[in-house]
């Protein structure tokens, strides 16, 4: 005679079970997925930070490093609000001469340090025109001044000091503004020499939020008199 088996299944609780089971793994490895994702991407925000800062600096430094001197122009104006630096277009003689200004501006709700440059300048009167409107820019832009404008970094606050007579002074002080050459908005009659500083120390207070925030100073020193940044 023979014996018949009988195949027994899952009940309807152990169903349940498992599949509560397999949905609790799905939700916990959801989550660790989801955890490293915004590791990633808080890591790339990071460094794009780091690394937004350091072009910044580093254009800063090349601006004030190729700063032009010229007889009766302006090569370096501060007037509390812009920073501004006339400059050589480039290493190629014949290239003409630059304007380039940096300025903080409040944009969606927050401050970012900015800066403008000026197409090549090849007259005086083209010159002159740049410098002033470099200082325009820094207060009220137009529609083309935003054009030749480029964000750089979220700054809160920003000061600078020029190296003069052994010590570190604020441009604007009566102290300093009297060892120098008169400031204008305008190139100073033909013939008048604007003394440039020794260095320039940029003082810059980041926003909170980004990888590096807080207080950052950088110095910078005149080639011929020390040689370095």
């Amino acid at each position: 005679m023979q014996r018949k088996t009988c195949c027994r299944g899952f009940t309807l609780i152990e169903l349940l079970v498992a599949i509560s089971l397999m949905a609790l793994m799905t939700v916990l490895s959801w989550r660790g997925l989801d955890g490293i994702s915004h590791s990633q991407i808080r890591l790339q925000q990071q460094s794009d930070d780091v690394l937004a800062l350091q072009a910044t600096l580093a254009q800063w430094g090349a601006d004030l490093d190729a700063m032009a001197e010229q007889p009766g122009t302006p090569s370096l104006d501060w007037d509390g609000r812009a920073l501004r630096i006339l400059r050589r277009s480039s290493a190629e003689p014949g290239e003409g001469l630059r304007v380039v200004a940096w300025a903080q501006r409040s944009l969606d709700g927050q401050g970012q340090w900015l800066r403008w440059q000026s197409p090549p300048l090849l007259t005086r009167g083209a010159l002159e025109l740049a410098w002033q409107k470099a200082q325009v820019w820094a207060q009220t832009p137009g529609a083309d001044d935003l054009t030749r404008e480029v964000r750089t970094v979220a700054l809160d606050q920003w000061q600078i000091f020029y190296y003069r007579g052994n010590a570190w002074s604020n441009p604007l002080s009566s102290a300093d503004n009297a060892a120098a050459a008169p400031r204008s908005a305008s190139a100073p009659s033909p013939g008048a020499t604007l003394a440039v500083p020794d260095g320039v120390r940029l003082v810059l207070t980041l926003s909170p939020g980004q990888a590096i925030n807080g207080t950052l100073t950088r110095d910078w020193v005149r080639g011929t008199i020390g040689g370095g940044k």
